[in-house]
């Protein structure tokens, strides 16, 4: 079977039965995709195919060998991160890192959503969707992180999506974070 994966060619044998997680970890060598519950329930393993996000651990490879499948390490490298990437380091939006990649594989296709004008569950006004706190929180809402850097990651987010207001102050991220940490997710 022939693949497509950030942007390189790729050539294996996996079994029909083999996911895109799997074919990129076990057979191609690409592990920073991640499995976190294999059910599509926490969205580590998140990644794009066509521009489109997808729970890599739900797909089989076999559907997707004419498609382009982009993962983290296709989104940016060390000394030229992603806009996201650095985002994220910044804004402290990484915590342990496991769910790292695939939160900003889905921030990536999920500003693509925003940039085509696609409302959300969130969305008020479904012809000119917002792109507030609330809106990111609901766009991301597939992907767990259980270290709670939601505020963080959602500051990541609107800044990189060039939006007001730029940030919060420390005593609004502290106080949001606690809140995250009771169980009452704050974005």
């Amino acid at each position: 079977m022939h693949f497509t994966i950030n942007g390189q060619s790729y050539d294996a044998e996996p079994d029909i039965r083999t996911s895109v997680l799997d074919l990129c970890r076990e057979h191609l060598g690409l592990t920073g995709s991640k499995k976190g519950c294999d059910h599509g329930q926490c969205g580590a393993c998140t990644v794009l195919i066509n521009g489109r996000r997808v729970n890599s651990c739900l797909t089989l490879a076999v559907m997707h060998q004419d498609d382009e499948i982009t993962t983290i390490e296709g989104i940016g490298q060390p000394g030229n991160l992603h806009p996201l990437q650095d985002a994220f380091v910044r804004h402290d939006g990484y915590q342990c890192g496991y769910c790292t990649p695939g939160q900003i594989c889905s921030a990536v296709g999920m500003l693509d959503e925003v940039k085509k004008g696609w409302a959300s569950h969130a969305s008020g006004d479904l012809t000119d969707p917002k792109f507030d706190d609330a809106e990111i929180s609901e766009r991301m809402s597939g992907n767990l992180c259980r270290c709670a850097a939601y505020p963080n990651i959602v500051d990541a987010i609107r800044e990189v999506g060039d939006t007001a207001p730029k940030g919060r102050s420390a005593d609004e991220k502290d106080a949001a974070m606690d809140a995250n940490a009771r169980g009452e997710l704050v974005a």
